[in-house]
């Protein structure tokens, strides 16, 4: 099948890393973001919540294939918490349910946070997007219903003070997908004995990809209006701004697909490879003539098999008046 224009959107391809702002929804963020560029696909790579600031990619067109990948890469974070409280939400839009005495020296925190290092179970906050029943767990936290949550393995790779002041915890946090900071920092509390909530919650990384990348959606807006009240009407610096499909994948081995292989990789069918004895592995496509960006495959005992394969306008090129598979 071909790939046709819709028209509802632009075919474009790439990702961009928002910036996003406090009190905004990640679901709204998304969808301007969908509207500036005009792009007839888009997806986040995992949400934060409203009063959480920081790096959220959005993927838009054939870049949507390797959101899930994102969404599996590791996080960094930068915290603050206010000691002596405790709220139901463990953040600050939630209600208050305990007010005690903070007496925690630093030394006491030092030592507290040790006990996150490394593998660990978390479970899960009533106040998360986790589903049970179907539905999501901050629906019935929000009815005064508690469900059973499983405890599910995280790991925290760094915890770092970065300054406690007047009952203000400030941490660093590097960590695998899954965590929840909020849970995090209402566990440290408790361990504490004078509970604690999130005041100010920062995603300063995604995967490898430079924070100093990141733009805010007034940045997007304001060239919107450029490119609008220009002659041409393009959004051409918009465009700029974005990143390529292959950058989600950019610690996945690169390989080359040959001619002879080109057509029945870009139909999902499993070709062998010279390299039967190598150890299996996810590898990124690029054809041979280009080095367009194919997608990601997996190599297996010497098979390798498409995973996900994209459907830019670069790679049909390749197939110049020969449908392949969507």
């Amino acid at each position: 099948m071909s790939r046709h224009r819709r028209a509802h959107g632009r075919d474009i391809d790439g990702i961009l890393l928002l910036n996003k702002s406090a009190g905004m929804t990640s679901s709204f963020a998304l969808q301007r973001v969908k509207q500036i560029f005009n792009a007839n696909k888009a997806g986040h790579t995992g949400a934060l919540d409203p009063l959480a600031t920081g790096m959220l990619p959005i993927c838009l067109g054939e870049a949507t294939k390797f959101s899930q990948l994102l969404l599996d890469s590791d996080k960094s974070y930068e915290v603050t918490a206010k000691l002596g409280v405790r709220t139901d939400t463990s953040d600050a839009d939630g209600q208050v349910i305990s007010v005690r005495t903070n007496k925690s020296t630093r030394a006491d925190i030092e030592d507290a946070v040790k006990h996150f290092l490394g593998d660990i179970m978390q479970v899960p906050s009533m106040f998360s997007a986790l589903k049970y029943m179907g539905r999501p767990l901050y629906e019935y936290a929000r009815k005064g219903i508690e469900v059973p949550r499983e405890a599910r393995p995280i790991k925290i790779y760094d915890i770092k003070i970065l300054s406690y002041v007047n009952d203000e915890l400030s941490l660093s946090v590097s960590c695998s997908k899954g965590t929840y900071i909020r849970t995090i920092i209402d566990d440290l509390g408790e361990m504490l004995g004078c509970g604690a909530h999130v005041i100010r919650l920062h995603r300063s990384g995604v995967a490898s990809y430079d924070p100093s990348k990141m733009v805010t959606l007034d940045d997007l807006n304001s060239l919107l209006s450029e490119s609008l009240e220009s002659s041409e009407g393009h959004r051409d610096e918009l465009d700029e701004l974005l990143l390529p499909m292959d950058s989600a994948v950019s610690d996945f081995e690169k390989y080359i697909v040959d001619a002879g292989s080109l057509f029945k990789i870009l139909n999902g069918q499993a070709v062998s490879v010279s390299d039967a004895a190598g150890a299996d592995r996810h590898v990124r496509l690029y054809d041979k003539e280009h080095c367009f960006f194919l997608g990601v495959a997996d190599i297996e005992s010497g098979i390798l098999k498409p995973r996900k394969l994209v459907r830019s306008a670069e790679v049909l090129s390749l197939l110049p008046g020969r449908d392949i598979l969507v």
